[in-house]
């Protein structure tokens, strides 16, 4: 299969807009969409107006039928919300919720990718985030009925995710283990999803594929032979990744701005990635012609690249947030690029001042 040589970062929340993926896409590249909280996302949109019709346009799409207009119907405001009126908010997920419910999930996401994929034959992929487990049934199968050709998961272990694509592209029932805080090993407890709740809109579905985000080699093992069904590939993720969350191995030790240090001990065999026989793209401090050429001639498939693609003009960024990162990056207030061996984001996630005006 062609693959892309450069992978688009996920980054949520609508940093990866349909927008930016769209704009990647048609360069030949892929594209990717944030799923993150893409229902919320949605909805306050059409309470702005949906400025441009955009949302209303992928929406008259949506193949279940009456879904989109009850939507429209529910959230759009003409004139956009009066000054200082709060949004009206979508009601919380749970781990049982209603169909309607599923449906606004799975809406939102269709529109991101169906808007993602508009007026060009690239491909496109969407983010999902493992651990933010109860929306990510509906989110996929939403996804998949735009006919995203990517699914992109870290953030946890998501071996059972290449099996709920495999059944959602045949409009099968698909389940997941829900993981309870507290709970006794013996107590499985389940998400579960059925298209059939919502009717079948449309013949057997694209299954796309599947890439898994790993930061060890050892969790790409366990992916490649033990999950529920195919897994296509690999992003791999050095300390540096924006999305780069775990740990540094042995004792913790942070840098003079209080980041934790990584070393040899958390360094990818990239060897033995390419034993496992499957594309991998490097991700992490990577994005650059440079960066680029040695991910090729370690044996990568390419590279994965966030910040520069979020520092961007079709980035979801607010532009006067992104302008005044600009203005800071080009006056050396601060750095894009800092130290190679310590993490930006660090583990457990913590709060940065902007030095900046």
């Amino acid at each position: 299969m062609t693959l892309p040589r450069i992978i688009q970062g996920g980054m949520g929340v609508a940093v990866s807009n349909w927008r930016l993926a769209n704009a990647v896409s048609r360069t030949g590249q892929l594209g990717v969409v944030s799923g993150t909280v893409l229902d919320t996302v949605m909805v306050r949109r059409l309470q702005d107006g949906d400025v441009g019709g955009h949302v209303r346009r992928a929406l008259a799409h949506f193949p279940i039928p009456g879904a989109g207009a009850e939507i429209v119907e529910r959230y759009f405001l003409a004139n956009g919300r009066p000054p200082r009126t709060p949004y009206k908010l979508l009601p919380m997920y749970k781990q049982q919720v209603t169909a309607a419910r599923q449906r606004v999930t799975m809406a939102a996401n269709f529109v991101e990718v169906w808007l993602a994929k508009e007026g060009h034959s690239g491909e496109v992929g969407i983010n999902l985030l493992t651990k933010v487990q109860m929306p990510n049934l509906a989110s996929l199968y939403g996804a998949m009925l735009a006919g995203v050709d990517f699914v992109i998961m870290g953030a946890g272990i998501p071996r059972e995710i290449p099996g709920v694509l495999d059944a959602f592209a045949e409009h099968r029932p698909a389940q997941l283990r829900f993981d309870v805080e507290g709970a006794q090993r013996d107590d499985v407890e389940l998400l579960t999803f059925n298209p059939s709740d919502h009717g079948q809109p449309s013949p057997q579905l694209k299954r796309p594929k599947f890439l898994a985000v790993v930061s060890a080699t050892s969790l790409a093992m366990t992916l490649a032979r033990k999950s529920n069904g195919r897994v296509d590939g690999f992003v791999v993720e050095g300390a540096t990744a924006g999305g780069h969350n775990a740990p540094p191995r042995g004792e913790l030790q942070l840098n003079e701005r209080g980041e934790p240090i990584y070393g040899d001990r958390d360094a990818v065999d990239l060897g033995k990635m390419r034993e496992l026989g499957l594309p991998f793209w490097l991700a992490g401090g990577v994005g650059s012609p440079e960066g680029l050429r040695n991910a090729l001639a370690a044996g990568a498939a390419g590279i994965q690249v966030g910040t520069l693609f979020a520092l961007c003009e079709e980035s979801g960024i607010d532009p006067a947030i992104r302008a005044k990162v600009l203005r800071a990056a080009a006056t050396s207030e601060v750095s894009i690029f800092t130290d190679p061996r310590a993490s930006p984001t660090g583990y457990p996630f913590k709060l940065v001042a902007f030095p900046g005006k």
